[in-house]
C-alpha cells in the first residue's frame, strides 16, 4: 500500500491495532508508510491487546508527552478461577480454583471486590511489565529468569464497570466465571493487576483474556484505522486540530505569532497559567504550546513548518 501524503506532513495518526501486532511493529509500518522516521507512539499496548494506539509523525510527535500522561479507557474481560504467571492469557497456569468455591461468588462479593480497586488504590504492577528496573525492561529481567517484584504506585481508577457476568465458563477442563468490564483510568495503571487482585480478593485467582483501548485522552478509537485500512495515513489530524483538541487554545495575531516563533514573549491581556496552552496562527497552524507569565506568552515547546 502506498500513500499520497507529503513525508513533510505532521500529525497525530489514531491507529486501531489489531492482536499481536506490537507497538514497535505498528510505528515500523507507519514509518514505510508515511515516508518519514519521525514517528513515535503515546504508550504500549501488549501484542494481547488491541484498541487505540496514538501515534505522533514529524513535529508531532512533540505532543506525544503531553498525551502519554492522558487517562485512558479499556473494555475488558476478567477471567475468575486461574491465575497466571503474567495476569494475562500469555502467562502459564500457576492454579485453578475449585467449581465450588467459584460458585459461591455473589453479585454482592464482584461489587465488594470492585469497588476496593475503583477510586485512587495502590496498584503493584505486573511483573513483566515495561517498567524499568536500573535500565532494564521488568519482563526482561522476568524472562531472564529473574524473580521480579515491583514496588506499588498511586493509580486512579475513575471507572470499573461490569457490562456482563457468564458463570460456568470451560477453561481447560475447568470451569471459571467470565466478566465483561469498562475501565476508566490515569496513565500507568495496569488492567492485568486489576484482574490479578479482583481474583486474589475473591480467593479464586484472577486474569485478563481480553484487552480493547477505546480512548487516550480526547482521542476516540471509533475515529482509528487499522494499518491494513488504505484511509489511515489520509486520516492523519493535523498538529493544530490535535493540539486545540488536548488543549485550551489562545488566537494569536500575526505579529505576535512571528514574535513567539522568534522566541519573543507577546503581550496578552489572558490570566497567568502553567499551561500549556495551544497557541494557533491566524491561518490555523500550531505554533506552540505556550504558558502565561506576567502577562507574557513563553513557549513551552516550538512547533516548526512542515
Amino acid at each position: 500500500m502506498t500513500s499520497s501524503t507529503p513525508a513533510t506532513t505532521s500529525g497525530i495518526l489514531l491507529v486501531d491495532k489489531e492482536g499481536d501486532w506490537t507497538s514497535h511493529d505498528v510505528v515500523a509500518r507507519v514509518r514505510r508508510l508515511a515516508g518519514t522516521r519521525k514517528v513515535g507512539h503515546a504508550g504500549t499496548l501488549d501484542p494481547m491487546a488491541t484498541g487505540l494506539l496514538v501515534l505522533g509523525i514529524n513535529s508531532a510527535t512533540r505532543l506525544l508527552t503531553f498525551l502519554t500522561g492522558s487517562d485512558k479507557v479499556y473494555e475488558a474481560t476478567i477471567r475468575l478461577g486461574a491465575s497466571t504467571s503474567t495476569d494475562d492469557a500469555e502467562g502459564e497456569v500457576l492454579g485453578y480454583a475449585p467449581a465450588s468455591q467459584l460458585q459461591r461468588i455473589t453479585a454482592s462479593d464482584l461489587e465488594s471486590g470492585i469497588e476496593r480497586l475503583t477510586g485512587d488504590i495502590s496498584q503493584v504492577p505486573s511483573s513483566v511489565s515495561a517498567i524499568k528496573i536500573n535500565g532494564e525492561r521488568a519482563y526482561a529481567r522476568v524472562r531472564a529468569g529473574e524473580d521480579v517484584r515491583l514496588p506499588p504506585r498511586p493509580v486512579t481508577v475513575s471507572r470499573f464497570d461490569i457490562i456482563d457476568t457468564r458463570f460456568g465458563v470451560e477453561f481447560d477442563g475447568k470451569v471459571a466465571v467470565d466478566l465483561d468490564v469498562i475501565v476508566a483510568c490515569s496513565s500507568g495503571t495496569y488492567i492485568r493487576a486489576l484482574a490479578r487482585d479482583l481474583g486474589f480478593s475473591l480467593g479464586v485467582g484472577g486474569h485478563l483474556t481480553r484487552l480493547h483501548r477505546t480512548r487516550v485522552g480526547p482521542f476516540d478509537v471509533r475515529d482509528a484505522h487499522t494499518l491494513s485500512d488504505s484511509a489511515l495515513i489520509g486520516s492523519l489530524v493535523p498538529s493544530a486540530a490535535a493540539a486545540t483538541r488536548m488543549f485550551p487554545v489562545v488566537e494569536m495575531s500575526s505579529d505576535s505569532a512571528r514574535d513567539l516563533m522568534q522566541g519573543k514573549r507577546p503581550v496578552t491581556n489572558l490570566v497567568d497559567s502553567a499551561g500549556p496552552l495551544a497557541a494557533i496562527a491566524p491561518q490555523g497552524t500550531l505554533i506552540g504550546l505556550v504558558k502565561v507569565e506576567s502577562g507574557q506568552l513563553v513557549s513551552l515547546v516550538n512547533f516548526p513548518p512542515d
